[in-house]
């Protein structure tokens, strides 16, 4: 990973979060045109590139920061430790992944880019052995009532086991479950959640207990975990069918 790949996942981040979803930029930040944090530092970066516009950092559409135990060890912690108590991920036997700034430029979101994205993260969780990854992806805006329903059926049906739940910090704590069950339409709900986090789901995610606000960058984050083995399986099958048909 070069300085100039890096530097242009930063650019596209800040496209994506300051200009498109209207993030708030410290000083720095908006001088640069970056988005940045001590994190990028000892994360690893993954990159989605398309030739066509160009070799090398200009042909950047989507990146995703990828952080193992190792690289939090540097700072001191995971980045999600400042919305969420994560001590049972902390504690689970194995590697853990945590997830964050998944971003695709606005005239590459499409099923090929992100499938791509997805490819390069079921290759890293099968070279490096990740038995859980987690992160904390985001609803647009910071008026939870406003994803009351889809909060409701997140908490009511996706809701993680106890040995791996996280829970918002008590100082930033949002009930999810504001809604009884059955008071709400669960399929309008559930088209209410955001395409990332659906994805999540698809591949056997649960969420956290409690939502977070966050000012900064003008969302209202749930927590996602995902047992790995779903994901690496998955891969490993298109991989294999993959194989197969260059066999003939």
């Amino acid at each position: 990973m070069t300085a100039a790949e890096i530097d242009a996942a930063q650019a596209l981040r800040y496209r994506v979060f300051y200009d498109e979803m209207k993030a708030r930029p410290t000083p720095e930040m908006a001088r640069l045109r970056r988005d940045f944090d001590d994190f990028d530092a000892v994360c690893e970066h993954l990159l989605v590139l398309d030739r066509r516009r160009g070799e090398g950092p200009g042909g950047i559409v989507g990146t995703y920061r990828l952080i193992r135990r190792q690289a939090a060890a540097k700072i001191g912690r995971f980045y999600s430790a400042a919305e969420y108590d994560i001590t049972p991920l902390i504690d689970y036997p194995g590697e853990i992944l945590e997830l964050g700034r998944s971003c695709i430029e606005k005239d590459a979101r499409n099923t090929a880019t992100m499938q791509m994205l997805w490819r390069g993260i079921a290759l890293y969780i099968y070279h490096f052995d990740i038995k859980v990854m987690f992160g904390c992806p985001s609803f647009p805006g910071t008026d939870p009532a406003q994803h009351a329903q889809a909060f409701s059926y997140l908490h009511h049906h996706h809701l993680a086991p106890p040995e791996i739940r996280a829970r918002a910090l008590a100082s930033r704590y949002v009930k999810m479950d504001t809604l009884a069950p059955g008071s709400y339409d669960e399929r309008k709900a559930m088209a209410r959640v955001p395409p990332l986090i659906k994805g999540y789901l698809r591949l056997g995610g649960f969420v956290g207990d409690g939502a977070v606000i966050d000012p900064q960058f003008n969302t209202t984050d749930v927590f996602i975990i995902v047992k790995t083995e779903l994901v690496t399986e998955k891969y490993i099958r298109h991989y294999e069918r993959g194989i197969r048909d260059q066999d003939g």
